[in-house]
């Protein structure tokens, strides 16, 4: 009988160890998904937030040289050059910490930006009455640099978007979910629509003055 039971304990204890096996191999196997993809994937959140941001910082640098350009034309026109200074001084004072993103942050950023967006295009629509302006070298050199900032914003923008979007369903969709709970805590990042921060400096365009 003693036995008897000490074989049934082996052959319990051997059951228990391979379950207890395949168990580990399982949790391993799905907490293995995303060790790396999800902090290379906010390698790549990062990344993409600097693209942006240097597009950005390109265009804000582009705008005063823009101005002085028309004011050589138009200085009369005062109040639309004066709006679109200071728009740029909003949306460049506004900061965001990408490593402490929230939603309230980008949406007050974006509003920022889009404010630049509309007076500076209400200071290319004035351009459209002085032929002379449109005909400067100067100043066409300046909207073609402008014109490629924004194409280059464009693709950047889409770009964070996507890496965003991808990062967020590293850290909520399971199994790298598991993963994310367990090794590295990460919070889901608000989406992002426009603009982010500014945190690299570009080379400072030439200066035109007249």
């Amino acid at each position: 009988m003693y036995l008897k039971f000490c074989g049934n304990d082996r052959a319990n204890l051997g059951v228990w160890l391979i379950k207890s096996t395949v168990w580990v191999i399982l949790f391993l196997g799905l907490t293995a998904c995303g060790i790396q993809r999800i902090p290379q994937q906010k390698n790549q959140v990062e990344a993409a937030m600097a693209e942006l941001t240097n597009q950005y910082k390109r265009r804000a640098d582009l705008i005063p040289n823009l101005v002085n350009v028309v004011k050589g034309y138009a200085s009369h026109e005062k109040e639309t050059l004066e709006s679109v200074l200071n728009a740029r001084a909003k949306a460049t004072q506004v900061q965001i910490n990408p490593n402490k993103l929230t939603a309230e942050d980008v949406a007050k950023f974006n509003q920022t930006q889009n404010e630049l967006s509309q007076a500076l295009g209400r200071l290319l629509m004035i351009t459209e009455n002085y032929p002379n302006l449109k005909a400067d070298t100067q100043f066409r050199d300046l909207m073609a640099q402008l014109e490629g900032t924004e194409n280059r914003v464009t693709v950047a923008r889409q770009r964070l978007i996507e890496s965003i979007k991808e990062f967020n369903n590293l850290v909520t969709v399971f199994p790298t979910n598991v993963t994310n709970a367990i090794f590295f805590k990460y919070e889901k990042m608000p989406q992002w629509d426009v603009t982010i921060d500014e945190k690299q400096k570009i080379e400072s365009p030439p200066e035109v003055k007249f």
